[in-house]
């Protein structure tokens, strides 16, 4: 795989080098503290024009890098639910949830309010691309993300191991900014425009809705995903 941009690979180099191949800099790259992670860490490293550094990889922001990296390492679904210790992850299932950018912020943000992991399906929906890893901005070296064959099969697996399923749905659910979270925690977070569906609704244990008192308009996925991670980091931190 490759990752661009100077904070992805920055961030890499800084968490995990050992995942880095070789990297390639635009001929006028200029960088101080990347360059010496680079020199000091050892890793290869390659100058090439402009050109060529675009004909590796044709997306917008390059920013003069690109690292070639190890494939994306999922992490085992049983290693999430069965985590030993009392302080066990928020999982955020993702239903259906196909742009790559939405799925790279939602992993971006799991991994800056930190205690979340991502449990996306194998089909139909976004895997973990080059296009994720360039907008997690650095945050798939802070969150597991696990791919499980079926979404519905997977709840009722972590319900039997004591977790409770939360379903963030539009309207009608009881108000974000008034309930009670339950732990150990599930959030399972629709696609745009469907939502969560019907037979993922099936298992939840409650319904919860962000009170929207301007705009008759819904927050996107992403925007939904900050939300109920900054509420449900809140009531970790004063329960503890």
């Amino acid at each position: 795989m490759y990752l661009y941009g100077k904070n992805s690979v920055n961030e890499r180099l800084g968490v995990n080098s050992r995942s880095i191949r070789k990297i390639f800099l635009q001929d006028n790259f200029d960088d101080p503290r990347i360059i010496k992670k680079i020199k000091s860490l050892k890793i290869p490293h390659e100058q090439v024009t402009k050109k060529q550094l675009c004909r590796m990889k044709r997306a917008d922001n390059l920013g003069g890098i690109i690292a070639q990296v190890e494939s994306f390492q999922y992490v085992s679904f049983e290693d999430l639910v069965y985590e030993p210790g009392n302080n066990k992850k928020t999982l955020i299932f993702l239903d259906r949830i196909y742009d790559p950018q939405n799925l790279g912020a939602i992993m971006r943000i799991a991994a800056c309010f930190g205690g979340f992991a991502i449990v996306i399906p194998k089909h139909k929906a976004c895997s973990v691309t080059e296009t994720v890893l360039h907008i997690a901005c650095g945050g798939e070296n802070f969150v597991s993300v696990s791919m499980v064959s079926n979404i519905s099969a997977a709840l009722i697996q972590v319900k039997r191991c004591g977790y409770w399923v939360a379903g963030a749905i539009v309207q009608g659910g009881k108000d974000l900014s008034g309930v009670q979270l339950p732990q150990p925690l599930c959030l399972v977070l629709g696609s745009e425009g469907i939502g969560v569906r019907y037979g993922v609704c099936k298992h939840l244990d409650l319904s919860v809705s962000i009170s929207m008192r301007g705009a008759p308009i819904s927050f996107n996925v992403t925007a939904a995903a900050a939300v109920f991670c900054y509420e449900i980091s809140k009531q970790r931190n004063y329960s503890v």
